[in-house]
Protein backbone atom coordinates (compact mmCIF):
# COMPACT_ATOMS: atom_id res chain seq x y z
CA UNK A 1 0.00 0.00 0.00
CA UNK A 2 1.39 3.49 -0.74
CA UNK A 3 2.61 5.44 1.99
CA UNK A 4 0.43 9.04 2.12
CA UNK A 5 2.55 11.61 0.80
CA UNK A 6 0.28 14.19 2.49
CA UNK A 7 -2.68 14.87 4.78
CA UNK A 8 -5.90 16.84 2.98
CA UNK A 9 -7.24 19.07 5.79
CA UNK A 10 -10.91 18.37 4.24
CA UNK A 11 -13.95 16.34 4.67
CA UNK A 12 -15.11 18.24 1.12
CA UNK A 13 -15.91 15.67 -1.63
CA UNK A 14 -15.38 17.64 -4.14
CA UNK A 15 -11.63 18.64 -2.94
CA UNK A 16 -10.83 15.07 -2.46
CA UNK A 17 -12.16 13.86 -5.92
CA UNK A 18 -9.54 16.95 -7.45
CA UNK A 19 -6.91 16.09 -5.17
CA UNK A 20 -7.09 12.35 -6.82
CA UNK A 21 -7.44 13.59 -10.14
CA UNK A 22 -3.51 14.25 -9.12
CA UNK A 23 -2.57 10.83 -7.95
CA UNK A 24 -1.62 12.19 -4.78
CA UNK A 25 -1.80 9.68 -1.96
CA UNK A 26 -3.09 11.11 0.96
CA UNK A 27 -5.08 10.67 3.96
CA UNK A 28 -7.84 13.30 4.91
CA UNK A 29 -8.34 15.00 8.32
CA UNK A 30 -10.51 18.22 8.29
CA UNK A 31 -9.61 21.25 10.59
CA UNK A 32 -12.08 22.12 13.22
CA UNK A 33 -11.78 26.34 13.78
CA UNK A 34 -13.66 29.41 13.50
CA UNK A 35 -14.80 30.71 10.55
CA UNK A 36 -16.17 33.87 11.49
CA UNK A 37 -14.87 36.84 9.52
CA UNK A 38 -13.20 39.34 11.25
CA UNK A 39 -13.82 42.74 11.03
CA UNK A 40 -12.55 44.84 7.95
CA UNK A 41 -11.21 41.61 7.06
CA UNK A 42 -11.36 41.63 2.99
CA UNK A 43 -12.01 38.24 1.02
CA UNK A 44 -8.91 37.47 -0.11
CA UNK A 45 -7.09 37.94 3.13
CA UNK A 46 -10.06 36.03 5.20
CA UNK A 47 -9.46 32.89 2.57
CA UNK A 48 -5.80 32.59 3.02
CA UNK A 49 -6.06 32.84 6.75
CA UNK A 50 -8.63 30.27 6.89
CA UNK A 51 -6.48 27.84 4.62
CA UNK A 52 -3.46 28.85 7.16
CA UNK A 53 -5.23 27.96 10.07
CA UNK A 54 -6.63 24.70 8.74
CA UNK A 55 -3.35 23.56 7.77
CA UNK A 56 -1.47 24.49 10.86
CA UNK A 57 -4.46 23.13 14.03
CA UNK A 58 -4.34 19.44 11.00
CA UNK A 59 -0.29 19.87 10.92
CA UNK A 60 0.01 20.60 14.44
CA UNK A 61 -2.24 17.35 16.08
CA UNK A 62 0.29 15.08 13.19
CA UNK A 63 2.88 16.45 15.27
CA UNK A 64 4.40 17.59 12.09
CA UNK A 65 4.98 14.51 10.92
CA UNK A 66 3.44 14.85 7.26
CA UNK A 67 2.69 17.63 5.27
CA UNK A 68 -0.58 19.33 5.29
CA UNK A 69 -2.75 20.87 2.18
CA UNK A 70 -5.83 22.62 3.21
CA UNK A 71 -7.69 25.49 1.13
CA UNK A 72 -10.95 27.26 1.50
CA UNK A 73 -13.91 28.48 -1.00
CA UNK A 74 -15.62 32.09 -0.79
CA UNK A 75 -17.66 33.37 -3.57
CA UNK A 76 -18.01 36.68 -3.64
CA UNK A 77 -20.02 39.39 -4.43
CA UNK A 78 -20.24 43.46 -3.88
CA UNK A 79 -17.47 42.55 -1.78
CA UNK A 80 -19.37 40.39 0.39
CA UNK A 81 -18.76 36.50 1.26
CA UNK A 82 -21.11 34.61 0.64
CA UNK A 83 -20.56 31.00 3.07
CA UNK A 84 -22.98 28.55 2.86
CA UNK A 85 -26.95 28.83 3.49
CA UNK A 86 -28.20 28.93 6.59
CA UNK A 87 -31.75 28.70 5.33
CA UNK A 88 -33.84 28.62 2.78
CA UNK A 89 -34.40 32.12 2.59
CA UNK A 90 -30.45 32.54 3.08
CA UNK A 91 -30.20 30.15 0.38
CA UNK A 92 -32.70 32.29 -2.36
CA UNK A 93 -31.46 35.34 -0.87
CA UNK A 94 -27.92 34.02 -2.52
CA UNK A 95 -29.49 33.08 -5.77
CA UNK A 96 -30.69 36.33 -6.27
CA UNK A 97 -28.36 38.23 -5.53
CA UNK A 98 -25.84 36.74 -7.73
CA UNK A 99 -29.09 36.33 -10.97
CA UNK A 100 -27.68 37.63 -14.08
CA UNK A 101 -24.62 39.06 -12.49
CA UNK A 102 -20.47 38.52 -12.53
CA UNK A 103 -19.01 37.09 -9.06
CA UNK A 104 -15.64 35.91 -7.68
CA UNK A 105 -14.95 32.93 -6.36
CA UNK A 106 -11.39 32.96 -3.84
CA UNK A 107 -9.97 29.47 -2.95
CA UNK A 108 -6.63 30.02 -0.98
CA UNK A 109 -4.75 27.25 -1.39
CA UNK A 110 -1.96 26.24 1.69
CA UNK A 111 0.65 23.72 2.05
CA UNK A 112 2.44 23.16 5.60
CA UNK A 113 5.62 21.45 5.82
CA UNK A 114 8.66 21.27 8.34
CA UNK A 115 10.17 23.51 6.07
CA UNK A 116 7.70 26.59 4.90
CA UNK A 117 3.70 27.69 5.37
CA UNK A 118 3.31 28.59 1.61
CA UNK A 119 -0.16 30.16 0.52
CA UNK A 120 -2.00 31.02 -2.52
CA UNK A 121 -5.42 32.52 -3.51
CA UNK A 122 -7.00 32.10 -7.19
CA UNK A 123 -9.58 34.20 -8.25
CA UNK A 124 -12.62 33.02 -11.23
CA UNK A 125 -14.95 35.55 -12.62
CA UNK A 126 -18.35 33.52 -12.71
CA UNK A 127 -21.44 35.27 -14.41
CA UNK A 128 -24.68 33.95 -13.67
CA UNK A 129 -27.95 33.69 -16.24
CA UNK A 130 -30.65 35.84 -14.82
CA UNK A 131 -32.91 33.39 -12.50
CA UNK A 132 -36.61 33.47 -11.78
CA UNK A 133 -38.18 32.30 -8.43
CA UNK A 134 -39.34 29.35 -9.67
CA UNK A 135 -36.01 28.64 -10.85
CA UNK A 136 -34.63 29.39 -7.88
CA UNK A 137 -37.16 27.27 -5.95
CA UNK A 138 -36.53 24.45 -7.73
CA UNK A 139 -32.48 24.21 -7.17
CA UNK A 140 -33.34 25.00 -2.83
CA UNK A 141 -35.43 21.77 -3.58
CA UNK A 142 -32.54 19.58 -4.08
CA UNK A 143 -30.01 18.76 -2.11
CA UNK A 144 -26.82 20.60 -3.87
CA UNK A 145 -26.78 24.03 -2.34
CA UNK A 146 -26.22 23.32 1.14
CA UNK A 147 -23.47 22.46 1.50
CA UNK A 148 -21.63 24.76 -0.58
CA UNK A 149 -20.25 28.38 -0.38
CA UNK A 150 -22.53 30.95 -1.89
CA UNK A 151 -25.75 28.37 -2.03
CA UNK A 152 -24.69 26.25 -5.91
CA UNK A 153 -22.28 23.97 -7.29
CA UNK A 154 -21.01 24.70 -10.39
CA UNK A 155 -19.61 20.68 -10.94
CA UNK A 156 -23.53 19.95 -10.44
CA UNK A 157 -27.12 21.41 -11.42
CA UNK A 158 -26.16 25.06 -10.38
CA UNK A 159 -23.53 24.62 -13.55
CA UNK A 160 -26.69 25.18 -15.51
CA UNK A 161 -27.01 28.75 -13.88
CA UNK A 162 -23.53 29.79 -15.28
CA UNK A 163 -23.26 31.78 -18.85
CA UNK A 164 -19.50 32.68 -18.67
CA UNK A 165 -16.28 31.52 -16.60
CA UNK A 166 -12.85 33.53 -16.56
CA UNK A 167 -10.46 31.47 -15.06
CA UNK A 168 -9.87 27.97 -13.17
CA UNK A 169 -12.90 25.56 -13.48
CA UNK A 170 -11.78 23.99 -10.63
CA UNK A 171 -11.02 26.68 -8.49
CA UNK A 172 -15.09 27.11 -8.52
CA UNK A 173 -15.31 23.52 -7.71
CA UNK A 174 -12.98 24.29 -4.41
CA UNK A 175 -9.33 23.00 -5.66
CA UNK A 176 -7.58 24.99 -8.26
CA UNK A 177 -5.89 21.94 -10.32
CA UNK A 178 -2.81 23.87 -11.62
CA UNK A 179 -2.25 25.71 -8.62
CA UNK A 180 -2.25 23.00 -6.51
CA UNK A 181 -0.07 20.37 -9.10
CA UNK A 182 2.63 23.60 -9.13
CA UNK A 183 2.57 23.67 -5.33
CA UNK A 184 2.65 20.06 -4.56
CA UNK A 185 5.44 19.70 -7.18
CA UNK A 186 7.61 22.53 -6.56
CA UNK A 187 7.76 20.75 -2.56
CA UNK A 188 8.77 17.08 -3.33
CA UNK A 189 5.06 16.20 -3.16
CA UNK A 190 4.90 13.15 -5.61
CA UNK A 191 1.76 13.34 -7.65
CA UNK A 192 0.69 10.98 -11.37
CA UNK A 193 2.40 13.10 -12.95
CA UNK A 194 5.87 12.80 -12.35
CA UNK A 195 8.37 11.20 -14.31
CA UNK A 196 9.16 7.75 -13.44
CA UNK A 197 12.68 6.65 -12.51
CA UNK A 198 14.91 5.98 -15.53
CA UNK A 199 12.72 7.68 -17.85
CA UNK A 200 14.69 10.73 -18.32
CA UNK A 201 15.47 12.27 -22.29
Amino acid sequence: MTQPALILASASPRRRELLSQLGVAYTCQPADIDESVIAGETPRDYVARMAREKAAVVFSANEGKQPVLAADTSVVVDKDILGKPRDHFDGLAMLARLSGRTHTVMTSICLQTNAAVICEVISTEVTFTGLDRATCEAYLATDEPWDKAGGYGIQGLGGAFVSVIEGSYSNVVGLPLCETWRLLANHGIPTSLDQAPGEGR
